[in-house]
């Protein structure tokens, strides 16, 4: 079961690269994004609800199966995070390499309260929540974009 854990958490290992693990983890998650972009609204939210709770359960148990706070391999949430990011993201390559750009930004700066969980809140919950509202800022920045690009274009 061990395996299993660190296998999700890490994003079937990703994470385990050496460098820039939460990178490699926000790219990973673009190729499963891909075949369920196109769920509807409520079952991508669905979805988004059952990769938050799996990644709490798992984050969680793999901090301590590593024996480190928020290790750098746990990337389940920079998954979750692109996954949020990429929510109703347009239908075009260029956004979704935007979208990435964003939210490494969002997840690398932390601003508030992205920075108020990494910091507070420790366990599956801390891990979780800070990729969650930097997904959030990805989202609704790569939203304001790609609108401001169509506008000024038209």
């Amino acid at each position: 079961m061990d395996r299993v854990i660190i296998a999700l958490a890490t994003g079937l290992y990703a994470g385990r690269l050496p460098v820039c693990p939460g990178t490699w983890g926000s790219l990973v998650a673009i190729i499963p994004w891909f075949f369920l972009r196109n769920l509807t609204l409520p079952a991508y939210l669905l979805m988004l609800v059952l990769v938050f709770v799996l990644g709490f359960f798992v984050s969680g148990s793999a901090e301590k199966l590593l024996n480190q706070e928020d290790a750098g391999p746990i990337v389940i949430d920079e998954i979750l995070g692109m996954f949020i990011t990429l929510a109703c993201a347009p239908d075009h390559p260029a956004a979704w390499v935007l979208g990435f750009l964003l939210f490494r930004v969002f997840d690398i700066i932390k601003p508030f309260p992205c920075s108020w969980f990494d910091e507070r809140i420790h366990g599956g919950i801390g891990i979780m929540m800070d990729d969650v509202i930097a997904g959030i800022y990805a989202l609704a920045s790569l939203q304001l974009i790609w609108f401001a690009v169509a506008a000024f274009r038209a």
